[in-house]
């Protein structure tokens, strides 16, 4: 903290600088006195840690790598960013160009990029990544309260076998007679090899194969995110689902005006969770992707 040439000057050439530190608080500051790095590493395994140092020495990084034994085999290493990752800093590299000027001050101040394991990334933003550890757990998730949710917490469904009836049946429901689905004489000329389901059907599906249906803290479905068919599903197929709890945001009761009436349900306090739908076919291979918003009520009114 005292002599501060090696946090001032930066030594181009095979030159190292060895600091001790008592305890994460002096590291974050140490890591801190640089002020403005292009990258900053930390070793661990402790997700609480991890947490705890990126979220101090963020300000001052471009990019933090955290590396363990989950990523160390494939990490591309404290000095090489992957190719598409950007990252943020006065006269910093961020998405292939230098960031010089007040374009690098704004981005600077816009972002920090984290390079680690799916797992730990999750641990530290409070929201999954995909390929990250999944939680089962015995009590579906549906049946429990916005504070019991845990983050990667997964349920995985039973599997249904898809016919020619489901298709046609959706079809008949839903009047989407598009030719694809319906007319197996129609496909020369496109990647299909016969009839394929409806991306919606096997969204639909999905919510069939995930819900508990009884009634619980989950209030309503609320919306839907970053939906994408991945892959197209035939009959003879069998599908699944990988249910995940992805991000969990708290909301305010309504505050009411003076005299004004309370709307049915206004007075409950309650949160959105988002959910990864992760569906996919009997070799494993996602078929269909997205991201649904729920409604869940807290178990502490107060």
């Amino acid at each position: 903290f005292k002599n501060t040439d090696c946090h001032n000057i930066e030594a181009f050439g095979p030159v190292s600088t060895i600091i001790p530190y008592k305890d994460l608080n002096e590291a974050i500051e140490l890591a801190k006195m640089g002020k403005g790095s292009l990258v900053c590493s930390i070793v661990t395994n402790d997700d609480k840690i991890a947490k705890e140092f990126v979220m101090g020495a963020a300000a001052m990084h471009g990019r933090i790598l955290v590396l363990n034994a989950a990523c160390a085999k494939e990490s591309t290493g404290h000095g090489s960013p992957m190719p598409l990752l950007t990252h943020g800093g006065p006269g910093r590299a961020g998405g292939g160009e230098e960031m010089g000027g007040k374009r690098g001050i704004l981005h600077y101040m816009q972002r920090t990029a984290i390079q680690g394991s799916p797992t730990m990334l999750t641990k530290i933003t409070n929201q999954y990544q995909y390929g990250g550890e999944q939680i089962e757990y015995d009590k579906h998730v549906f049946q429990k309260y916005f504070e019991e949710i845990e983050i990667g917490e997964t349920v995985i469904t039973r599997k249904h076998t898809v016919t020619d009836a489901d298709i046609v049946n959706f079809a008949n429901v839903s009047g989407d007679n598009f030719y694809a689905h319906v007319d197996a004489t129609s496909l020369d000329e496109t990647i299909f090899e016969k009839n394929v389901a409806h991306g919606y059907w096997v969204l639909s599906k999905a919510a069939g194969l995930f819900v508990d249906g009884k009634k619980g803290p989950v209030l309503l479905n609320y919306g839907l995110e970053d939906c994408r068919f991945t892959k197209p599903v035939y009959p003879g197929m069998t599908i699944g689902v990988r249910f995940t709890a992805k991000e969990k945001i708290s909301q305010e009761k309504k505050e009411l005006k003076e005299g004004e009436e309370i709307p049915k349900g206004m007075d409950i306090k309650k949160g959105i969770v988002k959910f990864l739908v992760d569906v996919y076919d009997e070799t494993g291979e996602t078929v269909a992707l997205a991201t649904i918003l729920t409604m869940v009520k807290f178990k502490n009114q107060n």
